[in-house]
């Protein structure tokens, strides 16, 4: 900023020097506008001028006429015709001299026109040339084709392994790297070659970038980082040239590390996509070839990238000799999201009520990069309430508000809308509680949350890494229970049910075309081995590999499915009417249950169902609703035979919800 505020002045100042002389020239041609013609035939009547020069111009007969006064006082006059002035003074008897036609100087008519382009043109080119080169850290152009990346020293790079949890497997092999840049003899002795080049992949957020640079910490060597995206620019060449800088610098600080974060910007399958490939991309990417492939082993150069997309990568790049390992960072297990709470807890006051291993065994499917926007989350609730500390309310709070999103107490909720999103909810959660394979339900609420007019949250009691074809149906059969729900009591259906339908849909397809779960199909793939192919830049399109005949029988057994499911999910809630009614009553009076009021409304001898009363509209000042009548309030909670285990906060499953990052799907592992 500095260094650019200071380029403004320099121009500025310029800019006002040839103003400056541009005014000194025309000002020194001015005349005195005051003295007129009458007043010099006054003067020349009244006999007080002593002396005339008169000066020709260039525009003949105009001239300028310079008076000196008996008194030593001097005016000038500009006049139309200079015969006429001399004919006047011949006739007062007055002397006069003439002086040549006045002409510019060769500086002034030449040579200061010239210098001022001169001028304009290096400050135009100094702008341009300090933009083009800005970004590559030179500030000129010439270092346009310098490389982008950052230098972290070792003295910089306070990150270690400490600061990595979760990671127990990948922070191993990854030790072994750390070891050889701190001692390579220890390798080469024996003819060891260390891996040129690691690759690290995984989804978002799961901690590659810090991997790389705990490693870079470790051994105390220089880090260099830079995006793959900083490679490409419009002009071609400019890519390659980067590159073959990256790694001069590189070898200048041996040993060392070399970063390339989403290095799929830059490694894409050559020749794809549509026009048949990018050349300034694909030059780039040669030129990483080489570079990988030239410097010789014991050099000290260890190139490390990250990418989720592995599978779009050019084959060159993953052979052995470039990228020679290749380490999959997933999202942690239980065990490894309460190490990650654990690490980014450090710097937080907790209170006595955080149990970190209960979020841990609730969060299922969270990487690191969640985990700790959770906790962020969690004390920007804390510090809004203004404690210096944070409680587990905050945590669950925080929980929601990433899962499904802020709940909107203050939105105002008509009567019958809000009845229908009790019984929504409500055939929801009957569906929970009673396959085997998805329950149980841990919270419901009808309170106006994110995209949704409610939620249902179940609670996943282990992270699991196979999905059963089972629980796929039961999970399509809980999709159905709000418009099941709907269509019993208010003998109408609404959109509520839209992203539900959606994924129930999904899910059958998925089943028949890509998992091989029909009968009358049998275990062949027909989804292909890229479904989103078009979208990653190999064809034009995406092509069937089977008839259209085929085609149909899909869709029929996709039919099948999903009526099926249909079918079993309206014999359960039709079974359970009793509940469905008393817990709709419950939500419209209470608007969230717990999973031990909801439980409790199971229990048969509580009586026939309440009566349905209308309610009174939500209000937006205390962001709860009361029952209309005593009727609507909720039945006590009795004594269970075995105490049911400890609540626990899950992953959200908002069946009417589109989660931030996309539907939510609910039969894939969230740890795959």
């Amino acid at each position: 900023m500095k260094q650019g505020a200071r380029g403004i002045v320099f121009y500025l100042a310029i800019i006002i020097a040839i103003m400056l002389v541009i005014f000194f020239v025309s000002d020194a041609r001015k005349t005195d506008t005051k003295y007129t013609y009458k007043a010099f035939e006054e003067d020349l009547n009244a006999g007080s001028v002593s002396s005339i020069v008169i000066t020709q111009n260039s525009e003949v007969p105009t001239g300028v006429v310079v008076l000196t006064f008996k008194d030593a006082s001097t005016k000038t006059l500009f006049v139309e015709n200079v015969a006429t002035v001399t004919e006047m003074l011949k006739e007062h008897n007055i002397e006069y001299s003439m002086k040549d036609v006045t002409r510019q100087s060769f500086f002034t008519a030449t040579i200061l026109p010239m210098l001022i382009m001169v001028v304009i043109m290096l400050v135009f080119i100094s702008i341009i040339s300090s933009r083009a080169g800005g970004g590559a850290g030179g500030g000129n152009v010439m270092s346009f084709g310098k490389s982008r990346a950052k230098v972290t020293s070792q003295q910089d790079n306070t990150t270690t392994f400490k600061d990595v949890a979760g990671l127990n497997e990948e922070r191993a092999e990854l030790e072994e790297v750390v070891d050889f840049l701190k001692d390579p003899q220890k390798y080469t002795r024996v003819g060891a070659r260390i891996p040129k080049g690691i690759l690290l992949v995984g989804p978002p957020g799961t901690g590659k970038t810090l991997l790389a640079r705990a490693v870079s910490g470790e051994a105390g060597v220089p880090f260099f980082h830079i995006s793959g995206s900083d490679f490409v620019e419009m002009f071609v060449g400019v890519g390659a040239s980067r590159v073959r800088d990256l790694f001069n610098e590189a070898k200048k600080n041996a040993p060392c590390m070399i970063f390339i974060d989403e290095i799929d910007a830059v490694a894409r399958r050559r020749g794809s996509g549509l026009g048949g490939g990018h050349d300034e991309r694909e030059q780039t990417l040669n030129q990483i070839l080489v570079e990988m492939d030239g410097f010789g082993v014991n050099e000290g150069i260890i190139v490390m990238a990250a990418t989720n997309r592995v599978d779009i990568l050019d084959p060159a790049i993953l052979r052995p000799g470039r990228f020679d390992r290749k380490i999959f960072v997933g999202k942690p297990d239980v065990k490894g999201r309460e190490e990650i709470l654990k690490v980014h807890a450090r710097n937080k006051p907790l209170a006595e009520d955080v149990n970190l291993e209960t979020t841990a065994r609730t969060t299922a499917g969270f990487s690191g990069a969640d985990l700790e926007n959770l906790l962020n989350e969690a004390a920007i609730n804390a510090a809004t309430a203004g404690r210096a500390y944070i409680k587990q309310e905050d945590i669950e709070k925080a929980f929601v508000k990433i899962g499904i999103g802020e709940e909107k107490k203050s939105r105002v909720v008509s009567p019958k809308e809000k009845r229908i999103t009790a019984y929504h909810e409500s055939g929801h959660a009957i569906l929970f509680h009673i396959l085997p394979e998805v329950g149980p339900v841990h919270m419901v609420s009808i309170i106006p949350t994110g995209m949704a007019g409610g939620y249902t949250m179940p609670l996943p009691e282990k992270d699991e890494m196979f999905v059963s074809k089972q629980k796929m149906l039961q999970n399509i059969m809980v999709s159905f229970g709000g418009r099941i729900a709907e269509q019993l009591i208010m003998n109408d259906i609404t959109t509520g049910a839209s992203q539900d339908i959606k994924q129930a849909t999904e899910i059958a397809r998925d089943m028949v075309t890509k998992y091989g779960m029909s009968e009358r199909l049998g275990p062949i793939n027909y989804a292909g081995s890229d479904s989103d192919e078009v979208f990653i830049g190999r064809d034009w399109g995406q092509a069937k590999s089977y008839s259209e005949s085929t085609q149909a029988l899909i869709d029929e057994e996709v039919d099948n499915i999903m009526n099926k499911c249909y079918a079993d999910a309206k014999a359960i809630i039709e079974e359970n009417i009793d509940v469905l009614h008393r817990c709709a009553e419950l939500l419209i009076a209470k608007e969230k249950i717990t999973r031990e009021e909801f439980e409790a409304l199971f229990n048969r001898d509580g009586g026939p169902a309440p009566e349905i009363v209308p309610e009174e509209p939500h209000t937006p000042d205390s962001g709860v609703t009361e029952p209309a009548a005593p009727a609507a309030e909720a039945p006590a909670v009795p004594e269970k035979p075995e105490s049911p285990k400890e609540p626990e906060k899950p992953l959200p499953k908002g069946n009417d919800v589109i989660p931030p990052e996309g539907p939510i799907d609910p039969y894939k592992p969230w740890n795959m």
